[in-house]
């Protein structure tokens, strides 16, 4: 599979000028003609694809958050920290007994490296994005104690992963999604660390990992876990055989062990859900690079089983990327569109639906998604939480901004939104890997 040559010109380009040079050279190529909204809803304007000869870069600089600064509430909302001076919080898993487990995480070491555009762009520019952070490699838990909303006890939970991600809880059992492979350890009810080794599970396809998140669910009754993993590459530029098992969803027996692709075509599904009116699996996807800063959205979709979304042969349903060949009309013919469009490039990561929360009625009817921001977009898009209202199931209107004051006046990234989820008591919470914070998100006139 052929995809074009962008990144040998790249790589040439930083050969000839200096990484410096290079990244003054190429970051602004183009601008969007479109605002980022026309991008969002059920039905987003997808216009003519625009590739440059380099792509456009325009990263945040992380700036971190000053003291005391914190992000920006909706109206009806309030914002205030439920734990700081984490390392990298990336994902969260909300226990039974109200803990909240936080997988401190970025990707892995430089053998399990991608050759990707975005992700060379990144190693480049190591001021903007939060590039460069080594991973951690831990889990760790928070508890609030006495009910104040701030978490008061913080040990590590679980060490010595390999970029973990996502969490799941069946039973007596923890699986954790690390970047090669689901695991598994004993957690009993209370206990603040785990010191078992994790037993594997299964292996999960890794490599060179362009997207090197995994997530994890498990199914209501408890007997599937359902883990997303992302693709290789953009738009399939490392070749099939490095695609194998990727751009996917996979569903996992517990009983039986059996492991099958759920739904494929996926560029690089994350956030994971269970509408509770239908009981329909959601999930969030990141989208293709470098046509534009009009192309593609992000979205969220209800996943059909057996369904085939897409990548790498065309976006939306039957738009056909020409950067890819050979093609396959076969599978464009029968490509899903999703169900709903978040904008183009923002990210969108983390989802949680807000069924059953403690927060305003406004905002408990619908999903919230997390959007860790663009690095392909002028002007920059995402960088914020945003709220999808739902109708008997189902996504309408635009999304709703309920938590933004993540860039600055100069656009320098105080803080990026990843994971989200509901605290035991309803509250929203929201994982920042630049802030190093997780965020809690209430009603305004609550106290905790």
């Amino acid at each position: 599979m052929r995809t074009g040559t962008k990144i040998g010109l790249g790589a040439l380009a930083a050969v000839l000028l200096g990484a410096a040079a290079f990244t003054r050279f190429i970051v602004y190529p183009e601008h969007a003609s479109l605002d980022v909204a026309a991008g969002t809803g059920a039905n987003p304007t997808l216009p003519a694809p625009n590739p440059t000869l380099m792509p456009t870069v325009n990263i945040a600089r992380v700036a971190g958050w000053a003291q005391g600064a914190k992000p920006v509430a909706a109206p009806g909302l309030s914002v205030a920290a439920f734990a700081q001076g984490l390392t990298h919080p990336r994902w969260l898993h909300v226990l039974p007994n109200g803990d909240v487990l936080v997988a401190e995480s970025n990707k892995p070491p430089s053998g399990d490296k991608s050759t990707g555009v975005a992700d060379w762009v990144a190693d480049q520019v190591k001021g903007m994005a939060g590039a460069g952070v080594t991973t951690p490699n831990r889990i760790i838990l928070l508890r609030d104690t006495d009910g104040d909303g701030v978490a008061d006890l913080r040990t590590v939970f679980l060490k010595d992963l390999y970029s973990p991600f996502g969490m799941a809880l069946v039973g007596g059992d923890l699986y954790v999604a690390n970047a090669n492979a689901l695991v598994r350890v004993p957690y009993r009810e209370g206990q603040t660390e785990i010191s078992a080794t994790p037993e594997t599970v299964v292996d999960l396809p890794s490599g060179i990992n362009h997207h090197w998140t995994k997530n994890v669910i498990a199914s209501p009754d408890g007997t599937k876990l359902f883990v997303t993993v992302g693709s290789n590459s953009n738009v399939g530029e490392n070749g099939l055989d490095a695609e194998k098992g990727r751009a996917a969803i996979w569903e996992y027996d517990i009983a039986t062990k059996a492991m099958r692709e759920y739904a494929t075509g996926l560029r690089n599904p994350n956030g994971l859900g269970f509408e509770p009116r239908t009981g329909a699996l959601w999930t969030a996807v990141n989208e293709r690079d470098e046509i534009g800063s009009d192309l593609v959205p992000d979205y969220v979709t209800a996943v059909k089983e057996g369904a085939f979304y897409g990548w790498p042969y065309s976006y939306y349903g039957s738009h056909v990327d020409a950067r890819v060949s050979p093609q396959r009309p076969d599978l464009v013919a029968r490509a899903v569109a999703p169900d709903y469009a978040l904008g183009t490039h923002t990210a969108s990561l983390g989802i949680a639906f807000s069924q059953g929360s403690t927060l305003p009625p406004a905002w408990t009817g619908g999903l919230f998604v997390a959007q860790h921001g663009s690095w392909n977009r002028r002007p920059k898009s995402g960088y914020k939480v945003v709220y999808v209202p739902f109708t008997e199931g189902r996504p309408t209107g635009k999304p709703v901004d309920a938590l933004t004051g993540f860039l600055d006046a100069d656009e320098k990234a105080q803080g990026r939104p990843v994971g989200v989820a509901l605290d035991r008591s309803g509250a929203l919470l929201v994982t920042d890997d630049v802030g190093d914070a997780v965020w809690r998100v209430t009603g305004a006139a609550a106290s905790q």
